[in-house]
This record gives structure tokens, sequence and C-alpha cells, in this order.
């Protein structure tokens, strides 16, 4: 993700007055209403204008000069860097609401406002995904109740050969203005046209298949690429997939919302994953090789002689990437050595007779700085 100052081409000790002319310049040249639809003057009225509501604003600017733009990620007060939780018709409710509302477009555009066209909204959906998923990444495929176009009107909502008319009331511009006159002067007021909701246009005729609506209920297929090193709570935008505005309007987008589901053989601390070994008082003692589950299958894994119960032994890498790149995290293995809860009499006469010979239980661990390190990470690893 680009820093914030090098998309707005200011200075780090910009006022706010700098910043709002900067993006507003950007603003207008990416404006969608100037630049017919297109997909990268879109991501860049996006990106400047994510820009500008963090660095606008005191507390979210000075969170992301101190930490960068994990400093004003989603759920932190901010829209975080190239995050989901910024889309663009946040983009657009943002400009609207700096510059003028429905009576500033005249003025910054110059001429007659383009009717409003209602963008649909965007749909939200739940995945569950494994833990393998996460080791690896995973495509999907899905099956989405959207609002397409109705086939009968092709999306007008009319009935009538010609489609909707010019709204009467405003003209077509969508808003109606009124001029009140007091000691202070002249004042102009701007708000959307009651007839037309803003649209510019009427349905006198509406079809009858969608009710005036221009859309009817429908399924559609989307695909999903999950990347590697997720976790629950993470979401993908699948963009100008969703439903269709009323009447013509563009398509909304798509969330899908993950939840890792548990893995009963691990705890997930981040990328690292931990897992319990069980061991009898004989493999602890004289030392084995087990079996260790790890994400993407078993692996053996060397005990050594007089191993204690709650040391940790790592495979190192056997964990779960970092998402976006950047290495694998580790899988810590717990040592718990098993105690029967009843003995045969042939294990009593050998455990009476160890007892014997083994003495007194050492004050200090013979095995050096092992129990040292698990003083240092049971706590970490306390579940």
């Amino acid at each position: 993700m680009r820093d914030y100052y090098e998309i707005l081409s200011v200075v780090r000790d910009a006022d706010a007055d700098v910043i709002k002319k900067a993006y507003r310049k950007l603003a207008l040249q990416y404006h969608p209403d100037r630049n017919g639809g297109d997909k990268d003057a879109e991501d860049k009225f996006k990106e400047a204008t994510e820009a500008y509501e963090v660095l606008r604003d005191a507390d979210k600017r000075a969170a992301y000069d101190r930490y960068g733009h994990a400093g004003v990620k989603a759920g932190s007060g901010g829209y975080g860097g190239g995050h989901a939780g910024f889309g663009f018709e946040d983009a657009l409710n943002i400009f609207m609401r700096d510059f003028g509302g429905f009576g500033g477009f005249e003025d910054l555009f110059g001429g007659q406002r383009r009717s409003r066209v209602q963008r649909g909204k965007d749909i939200r959906l739940k995945m569950r995904i494994t833990l393998q998923d996460v080791a690896t990444g995973v495509r999907r495929t899905l099956r989405v109740s959207v609002l397409d176009a109705c086939e009968s009107c092709a999306g007008s909502g009319s009935a009538d050969p010609g489609g909707p008319v010019t709204c009467g009331t405003c003209n077509g511009v969508g808003e109606v203005r009124r001029v009140q006159r007091s000691v202070f002067g002249q004042f102009v007021s701007a708000s959307a046209c009651p007839t037309c909701g803003g649209e510019g246009q009427q349905v006198r005729n509406p079809c009858a298949s969608c009710q005036g609506e221009g859309r009817k209920r429908s399924e559609r297929t989307i695909e999903v690429e999950i990347p590697a090193g997720v976790t629950t709570g993470n979401y993908l935008t699948v963009r100008g997939q969703g439903s269709v505005g009323p009447r013509g309007g563009p398509r909304g987008d798509i969330q899908v919302v993950l939840e890792v589901e548990e893995d009963s053989r691990f705890v997930r601390e981040g990328n690292d994953l931990i897992v319990d070994l069980p061991l009898s008082f004989s493999q602890a003692a004289l030392g084995t090789q087990a079996a260790v589950p790890t994400v993407l299958g078993e692996e053996t894994l060397k005990i050594p002689a007089g191993v204690q119960g709650g040391e940790v032994l790592t495979l190192q890498g056997r964990g779960l990437p970092q998402l976006g790149g950047g290495g694998r995290g580790d899988q810590h293995v717990r040592i718990h050595v098993w105690t029967p809860n009843e003995l045969s009499p042939e294990q009593e006469v050998l455990f009476r007779k160890m007892a014997e010979l083994e003495g007194e239980p050492p004050s200090e661990d013979s095995r050096g700085n092992r129990q040292g390190f698990w003083n240092k990470v049971k706590e970490a690893f306390a579940v």
C-alpha cells in the first residue's frame, strides 16, 4: 500500500487546508462522473479518498505517522491501508460529505449535474474454512442470490418502449433548489428532487415483471481465491459481482467473511501451532521417536532421553504461512508424561523396584536449560 502523503503529493507537515486542496484536485480528476466508469480511475479515486480520510483526522493521522498503515487498520478507528473495510461507496459518500452534497456538482464539474444512479448494495457472506485451507490456500465456488437486471424491461423499470422519461419537476437534474432571502443576503439550498428521488427520471408505466425496480432475484456462481495465512474475521471483496442498482444502477460488491474451523489437535497462536504429545514414563526416560500431527500431515519427531513433562520441542517452519508471504510459523510440541490410572501386578512390582533404585528427585532439573526455557514460554503457551 502506498504512503498516504505520497498519494496526495503533500509533505508530512502539511496543514489541513493543503491536504483538502490536494485531495479535491485528485478527486475531481478521477471522479467516476468524469471517467465513464473507468476501473483504474475508480481505484485512484478510492485510494485518494482513503488517504484524505485518514490525514484529515488528527487522531488517525497521529496513529498513521507513528505506526504506518497498521495504526489505522480496520477496527482501530481507521479504514486501514488497502483493507476491505473501505469501499468505493465509502469514497463517494466522503466526497459528497465534504464538497457540497447534491448542489456541489454543478460548481465542481460545471454545467448540469448528472442524474443520481444508485449503486447496488454490497452482499456479505460467511465462509467456513479448515486449518489446512489456511496452510495451503484454497479456491472455492459459491452460489449467491443477487438482484440482476430485469430481462423484460432491460433493467429500465419501465414497460414503455422509450423507457423512463425526464422528470418534469427537476428537468432531469435530480435536485431542486430553493432561494431564501434574509437580512444577511441570499441563501440557496439544494435537495434531492421529491418527485424522482434524485434520479432525474420517472417511470410512468412500471414493468409488470419487476414492478418498476428494473431488477429481479436470481442466482449466480462466483469463484473466490482464499490466500494462505488468513484468520477468522479476514474478508475478501469480489468487486462488481453483487446486486445491480435500481433501474440500471451499477453492481455492488460481494464480501466473503472467513471463519476458520477449530482443529482439536492444535492451538493456534498467530502463525505458530501448539500440539500436546503424551509419553509414557519409559518413553520419556529412554527417549523415542513419535509420530506428531502437523497441519500438512504427520512427521516423525525424535524425543531425547530424559525429556521432562512440560518441555516444549519445536518443529521449525511447520506452522502456518504469513498472510501475503514472508515465511511460516513453527509448530511447538508440548510434552506430557502420562501416568497410568491403574497398574497390573507385574507393573506394580517393576515400579516399586524402580522406586527403590531411583531415590529422591533432584532439586534442580538435570537437563540444564530445558526447564528454564519452559519457564519462559509456559505463560505464552498456556491455554
